[in-house]
Parts: C-alpha cells; sequence; structure tokens
C-alpha cells in the first residue's frame, strides 16, 4: 500500500501511520490514546504506552445529552497527562470508528495538536506488532482549554434545514438498514434510540463500515473509493 501523502487525502496530515506511532512510543510529547466501541479490548491489551479514552464515559456529560464540558475536558487531560503541546493520537476498533469520534470531541476544545493511526487497531494487530496490559500512569498536568466552540464543526438543526433547502450534499453514515428505516438502531443492538426511523430527505447513503478499503481497514478510503462511492449514490 502506498504512504499516505500519496493517496491523496484532502488532509493527510492528521494520519500517521504504525511505523510512525512504533517510533514515538517512549517519546513524551507524543500521548497515544485507544477509544473503541467495546470497552473490553483495552484492557485486553493495547500499544505500550497508550491510554484509554471511553467515548461514553469520558466524553460525553453524565446527565445531559449532549458532550462534556470545559472543565470535564480540562480533568480529563489532566488524568491522562496531556499538555496544549502534547501530540495525541487517536486509533480504536471498528475502522476508527470511536477513535475519529473522539478526534472530533477534542476539536471543540481546540486541541488540533492531534492525529490518527491509519488503521487503527486492526492494523497494528495484524502486523504482528506489541500489545501489552500494563496500564499506564502519567503525571497529571494543569490543562486550560478555551471555551468550547461548536461553532466550527458542528451543525444544528436549523444549520442542517437551510443546508438542506438550498440542496447542498449531506451524507448518512449509518448502517443501509438504519438509511431505509428499517432499523433504529445498528445491526445486532437493541432497536432503540429514535422515535421514527429513516433518513433525512435527500440525504446518501455512505456507511462508516464501507468507506475503509478492508485490507488491513485504512481510517480513511483511498482516494478513488469514496468519489466512486458517491457517484453510485447520486
Amino acid at each position: 500500500m502506498s504512504g499516505i501523502p500519496e493517496r491523496g487525502y484532502a488532509r493527510p496530515d492528521v494520519l500517521v501511520d504504525t511505523s510512525w506511532v512504533a517510533q514515538h512510543l517512549d517519546d513524551p510529547a507524543v500521548r497515544i490514546i485507544e477509544s473503541n466501541e467495546d470497552q473490553l479490548l483495552y484492557p485486553s491489551g493495547h500499544i505500550p504506552g497508550a491510554v484509554q479514552v471511553d467515548w461514553a464515559a469520558d466524553l460525553n456529560d453524565p446527565v445531559r445529552r449532549d458532550y462534556l464540558d470545559k472543565a470535564g475536558f480540562d480533568a480529563l487531560m489532566s488524568r491522562i497527562g496531556v499538555s496544549r503541546d502534547t501530540t495525541v493520537v487517536f486509533y480504536g476498533d471498528k475502522s476508527n470508528w470511536w477513535a475519529t469520534y473522539a478526534f472530533w470531541v477534542f476539536q471543540l476544545f481546540g486541541h488540533t495538536n492531534a492525529k490518527v493511526m491509519d488503521g487503527g487497531r486492526l492494523k497494528w494487530e495484524q502486523e504482528g506488532r506489541e500489545l501489552t496490559r500494563e496500564i499506564p500512569s502519567y503525571p497529571a498536568t494543569s490543562y486550560d482549554a478555551p471555551a468550547r466552540d461548536d461553532t466550527r464543526i458542528r451543525a444544528f438543526k436549523e444549520e442542517v434545514l437551510k443546508h438542506q433547502a438550498a440542496g447542498l450534499p449531506l451524507v448518512d453514515v449509518r448502517s443501509p438498514a438504519e438509511y431505509s428505516g428499517e432499523r433504529t438502531h445498528m445491526p445486532e443492538y437493541p432497536q432503540e434510540g429514535v422515535l421514527r426511523g429513516g433518513h433525512i430527505p435527500g440525504a446518501k447513503s455512505v456507511p462508516w463500515a464501507r468507506a475503509p478499503t478492508p485490507r488491513m481497514a485504512p481510517s480513511r478510503p483511498p482516494p478513488t473509493s469514496v468519489p466512486s462511492m458517491s457517484r453510485s449514490r447520486g
């Protein structure tokens, strides 16, 4: 497989390969973060030095249906030993599904010094690289994030309606059955969470699970994949 810069990605700067991660395992300026759907994967074995960030317990408000606030983010970063200058590198299961979720939440608080490991946990495992059950401990930091900014990368209802009315593209990354309305949650999960099935009118279905290339499941598809998928869906 060609290197990341040669694949034609829009933002190759936010991806690092497994070799880069292996070379920075002992780099104090880098913090590797594992974020999975399956929370039992991390204790069963993880990249040496990696910390776990639980997408539900660590990144969401315990009461409101929203992400954590600034105080919660500051506390999380302090606990995992991250400063404003630390490069954080995310990886995880399900084609980096929840790793990129965590990456996105970090952007809400301005921690742009962040990257995603191409291929995720699966690629690291398939390459036979080291896993450990040892839980690392890092000195706590005094992290002071800027106020959470939802305006740059988060769209709310009224913005979506204006976007839709203008005929601009919408992409639905859920499973095909959720998109069609046949199911109200992902396959093999309890059917709960929404009152009505289906999708926003005009949205095209590009399931997250189909976007990455199956071969070692890189975190982003080759440059020809998304355009061809998009064309096939109108």
